[in-house]
């Protein structure tokens, strides 16, 4: 079982939020309450996209301190299609060509969330590269 925070940088009011989850609602709610987060903050369908808390900075720290997984900002999207794949394949709908449909755009999405990952890592090399400081010759 694993808790996971992203690198996100919502505001709310004068505070820069982001998103804490876990495989199961009873971790994140353990993990929550090791970080001083109060339950009644949990987010949770259909007020939103999964159950997760909208966390601080300040307690994002302390999750990571307390073992929390970093992620980029396509975690949670990752983490819900994992669980969807996960769904469908033990369904004992599984062997029916609409759900192998199903699961196959799934798999392509995840993949697509690959490609994005490894453009933008190559992105920022790149741009790295062309913002380090001239090296001096003593010559």
């Amino acid at each position: 079982m694993s808790v996971f925070v992203d690198d996100v940088r919502h505001r709310f009011g004068r505070m820069i939020m982001c998103h804490m989850w876990a495989d199961s609602q009873d971790e994140l709610l353990l993990a929550a309450a090791r970080i001083g987060i109060n339950r009644r903050w949990l987010q949770m369908p259909p007020k939103a996209s999964w159950v997760h808390f909208d966390i601080s900075l300040s307690k994002k720290e302390l999750a990571i301190r307390n073992g929390a997984i970093l992620t980029d900002k396509y975690g949670p999207v990752e983490f819900l299609t994992k669980q969807r794949i996960a769904i469908l394949e033990h369904s004992e709908l599984s062997q029916t060509g609409d759900i192998k449909h199903r699961i196959k755009k799934l798999y392509e999405k995840l993949r697509q969330i690959e490609l994005i990952r490894a453009h933008s890592k190559s992105t920022a090399k790149e741009n790295e590269d062309l913002h380090m400081p001239a090296q001096r010759s003593f010559f």
